[in-house]
């Protein structure tokens, strides 16, 4: 830039300008010499990228510069990095996702994107990053990914590469293949620093949407942290303020809280180490004001993380302890991310005591001079409420909302009546505070609030006389807001007639009280009042004259809405016979049983987000399903008024409002929030092929897999790049599996990684005890235990994805062999037992019988062969039991923690002549589902009859 001289002096010129005018006829003159320039087409580089220089910074003082755009793209192509970088700096000034000229540059893009050239690799990420949109995105995309993922991309380069997918999938998600993921993930253990931070950002995004799709990264995510924090096992360089990489540690720490607690045994340690350490390094707040932040934040991720476990009680009693400390902090930051991090404590802790011997101070927050303070402190008051404290809180709640910011008035009147209802055990309490509520929030209420006050009283007899005379009461004060208004005129209109006999609440009063409020309303309102009046007309006929008054002096209004109504109204109520008035005016059935629309407003203040919560704001009943973390938000409330009103009706005792501590059920808002958060655009899970799943098992899979079904150890899978080896040991219904993976290479191979998919997810229980080293050495090994234990009756077996990184990807997905008659222990019988067992059970659905014969040229039966075969089936052989001795019979039992034991009995008939089998399979338990015996006849089969099988036995 100081080389261009003319350059310099055009900015000296403008900046020397003493006027607007001046000004403006600098740039006009110079304008004009760059568009004579641009025209005679014979500059060099080094006048282009002048020129474009200029319009650059004519463009940015706010002048149109379009006659250059043609002439900044063209530079684009330039063989000079510094001509070149002036072009990509021009396009990505000039213009936007939706420019004409965009399209232009996309193939110049993508050659630079090719190049092997870094400093042009990033100029291009950079651009695309900048103005790519969707045409773009989808054009370019696969090369930014090859970027990403190439064994010889600069570190630099693959961090640029990673930030640059993830402003493209924020934009438009559908641009990031479902089919990438498995490489992605394998980033997040690159030796570089930058690297893993840049493609843990892009992962956080990814997981979000499609959970199952990338759950490989959650024990990338604990080792990684474990390394960091534990092992110490970073560059100098990522030590800011003596805190270790903390922008990586908070993003690990937050990937973390997106999935469920896993169950392996090995990874749960991973991540208490992990947050120990945290938690022990934070035990002395620093005076260094960055290194205070740094910690901080880690800690406070930390914290969430054991609050989101819920599994770890000494970590979380170490949690409750600090946090009250916290919230007393003299810094604002500390004292909102302390509120914030109680809030998520009370919506995972089983109790409440904790948390309630800071009541005091969590009220005092509420007059915190800092909003956002403030706003945390209502948040965790809702939170902490239950049946014992809820008086309290909503009084001081109530106090409160006088002086509240205009900014959170809605939202706590909203949180004032959820809570009023729902541990709403006195009638006149909820009524007064409801009513007292809204008169206080005026302008604050919305619609739901109101709305839900009348569907309660309607539904609640007990209600009904205690609402409407307080509410007349209300109606007749000089001021009343119109909400109230609104209310008053349902609730006299149904219930009027109740309190017609009571002093001051005459039928006269009543509509003298809802006159009077008649011109100050809106039309709406108006409309309620009139239709109130005709319940009247067939209530109160000793009022009838003054109501028609009424009728008859808005039936000429200007307004067609109201003029309709009351001249409908006119007629019906002057008809010579009331039957017509009687059947219209009749009183309102109770409202159907339903969610309160209440908390659907109130979690829509929350909904999305860029970065989806795994927990809602609320006590733990409202995040009482964990299958969901982002997409289904459930309810706080233990059961509705009406669930209270029929339940006293049936007992024949009056109605508590909403006792929560008698009802354990709870009402799920998914169909009322069901796609808050989900754009048209956002892939779901569903969409993702699961490739350790066993529709996409490996080529020769199955070699090693039917070996390995009558042996307890030996050699799964080999090629010429690894070897995976299998020893196990099964005792009752627990099995134990460990796989050795072998590099056979003469390189390393490195983000090793094995992912188990569980088909029998509810039978069958996988808890991993060690998982493989991430870097195996050519001719080193790796091992990782696995523990199975049979719960129940499965049928699938498990498959493992085997993935690591040797100059490209590799995967392999395997069918482990662990089935059911792994967890089978031979029994033995006597002739007379067997054979009356035998005919008790009879036929089918407790029997599966097959004929088979032997695969292969020349093979004939063998009955030393058969025999092992069997025996190598977990079947106990029962010699001189059945009658013909050439056949084999066998009895075992099949071991489950949760059903118990099962008998089983074998019979297998050889024909000698044909060379054929009939193998039948009986169960003696009912229980025992047909599908499994079919599949324990199918394997024994394959077993005898097998070429593959015979030979590996």
């Amino acid at each position: 830039m100081s080389s261009m001289r003319g350059l310099v002096q055009f900015i000296a010129d403008l900046r020397n300008a003493r006027a607007r005018e001046l000004e403006e006829k600098r740039i006009n003159k110079e304008l004009a010499n760059i568009r004579q320039k641009f025209n005679d087409g014979n500059l060099n580089g080094y006048h282009k990228k002048k020129y474009v220089c200029k319009l650059l910074y004519i463009y940015i003082l706010g002048w149109n510069v379009d006659f250059g755009h043609l002439e900044a793209v063209n530079l684009i192509s330039a063989t000079k990095y510094s001509e070149k970088q002036i072009g990509y700096l021009a396009v990505t000034l000039f213009f936007h996702e939706q420019h004409e000229l965009l399209h232009l540059v996309v193939n110049s893009i993508r050659k630079d994107l090719l190049d092997y050239n870094e400093l042009n690799n990033c100029l291009a990420l950079h651009a695309i990053a900048n103005v790519g949109g969707r045409e773009m995105g989808e054009a370019l995309s696969a090369d930014v990914h090859r970027l990403l993922i190439s064994p010889t991309s600069k570190a630099f380069v693959k961090k640029k590469a990673a930030l640059t997918l993830l402003r493209l999938y924020r934009k438009y998600p559908g641009i990031v293949q479902l089919e990438w993921a498995e490489r992605i993930i394998s980033l997040m253990d690159d030796p570089d620093m930058g690297v893993a931070l840049s493609v843990t950002s892009l992962v956080m995004a990814l997981a979000q949407d499609n959970l199952d799709q990338y759950k490989g990264c959650y024990v990338k995510a604990a080792r990684r942290l474990k390394k960091i924090v534990v092992d110490k096992d970073y560059a100098p360089d990522y030590l800011y303020y003596k805190v270790p990489c903390p922008w990586i540690q908070v993003k690990l720490l937050r990937l973390l809280q997106y999935y469920p607690p896993s169950e392996d045994t090995h990874v749960r340690s991973l991540i208490r180490e992990g947050l120990q350490t945290i938690l022990d390094a934070a035990m002395e707040m620093p005076k260094n004001v960055q290194q205070n932040n740094a910690q901080n934040a880690v800690l406070f991720e930390a914290i969430n993380l054991i609050i989101h476990l819920d599994t770890e009680h000494d970590l979380m009693v170490q949690v409750s302890s600090r946090l009250g400390k916290f919230i007393q902090s003299r810094e604002t930051n500390v004292r909102y991310l302390g509120l914030e991090a109680m809030t998520h404590l009370a919506a995972r802790s089983e109790t409440l005591d904790p948390i309630k011997r800071h009541q005091n101070i969590i009220i005092g927050s509420l007059r915190d001079r800092d909003i956002s303070v403030r706003r945390k402190g209502l948040d965790l008051l809702y939170s902490m409420c239950d049946a014992s404290n809820s008086q309290p809180i909503v009084s001081e709640l109530l106090k409160y909302l006088q002086n509240a910011d205009y900014a959170i008035r809605e939202e706590m009147v909203l949180k004032i009546a959820i809570l009023t209802e729902k541990y709403a055990t006195d009638v006149q309490w909820y009524v007064d505070i409801s009513l007292r509520l809204i008169a206080m929030a005026g302008d604050h209420v919305s619609d739901e609030v109101w709305q839900r006050v009348i569907q309660i009283v309607t539904n609640n007899e007990e209600l009904q006389v205690y609402a409407a005379q307080n509410i007349l009461q209300y109606v007749k004060a000089d001021h009343c807001h119109e909400t109230l208004v609104k209310i008053g005129a349902y609730l006299l209109g149904e219930f009027g007639h109740l309190i017609a006999d009571s002093p001051g609440c005459s039928p006269i009063e009543q509509f003298l009280a809802l006159q009077a409020k008649f011109q100050s309303c809106s039309t709406s309102t108006k409309a309620m009042l009139l239709s109130s009046f005709i319940k009247f007309v067939n209530l109160f006929p000793e009022i009838k004259p003054q109501l028609l008054q009424v009728f008859k002096a808005y039936s000429h209004t200007l307004d067609s809405e109201l003029q309709q109504r009351a001249c409908e109204y006119l007629t019906l109520a002057t008809l010579p016979t009331d039957d017509l008035l009687r059947t219209v005016c009749d009183e309102m059935p109770p409202f159907p049983e339903r969610t309160s629309a209440l908390l659907s407003r109130l979690h829509q203040k929350h909904a999305g987000t860029s970065d989806k919560r795994t927990w809602v704001i609320g006590g733990k009943d409202a995040n009482a399903d964990p299958a969901e973390f982002n997409l289904v938000q459930n309810t706080g409330l233990k059961r509705s008024f009406t669930n209270a009103g029929a339940a006293a009706k049936a007992n024949g005792k009056p109605a508590a409002l909403a006792p929560s501590a008698t009802n354990g059920t709870s009402t799920s808002l998914a169909k009322d929030l069901a796609g808050l958060d989900l754009s048209a655009d956002t892939p779901t899970s569903s969409q993702a092929p699961n490739l350790a799943s066993a529709a996409h098992l490996s080529p020769d899979w199955q070699i090693g897999y039917n070996r390995l079904l009558l042996r307890p150890e030996g050699v799964l899978y080999e090629d010429v790049q690894i070897q995976v080896g299998l020893r196990s040991e099964y005792r009752g219904q627990i099995g134990c599996v460990i796989l050795y993976f072998t590099n056979k290479s003469s390189a390393a191979i490195g983000s090793f990684t094995t992912t188990i998919d569980n088909r029998s997810a509810d039978l069958l229980k996988i808890d991993t005890k060690q998982l493989p080293d991430e870097t195996i050495y050519p001719d080193g090994q790796a091992q990782q235990m696995i523990m199975f234990e049979a719960k129940g009756l499965f049928t699938d077996p498990p498959t493992i994805r085997i993935s690591y990184l040797a100059g490209a990807l590799q995967a392999l997905t395997l069918q482990l062999p662990v089935v059911p008659h792994k967890f089978m222990d031979a029994a033995g019988l006597n002739a007379e037992d067997f054979f009356k067992r035998w005919r008790q059970i009879g036929g089918p659905p407790r029997e599966a019988q097959k004929v088979f014969g032997l695969v292969g040229k020349g093979r004939t039966i063998d009955p030393v062969f058969t025999r092992n075969v069997v025996e190598g089936f977990k079947w106990g052989v029962l010699d001189g039991v059945d009658p013909i001795p050439k056949n084999l019979v066998g009895a075992s039992v099949l071991h489950t923690s949760e059903g118990g034991k099962f008998g089983c009995l074998m019979r297998l008939e050889p024909n000698f002549e044909t060379k054929m089998y009939r193998l039948t399979i009986r169960a003696t338990d009912e229980n025992v589902p047909e599908c499994l015996l079919k599949a324990m006849v199918d394997r024994l089969a394959q077993g005898i009859s097998a070429d593959g099988m015979a030979n590996g036995r």
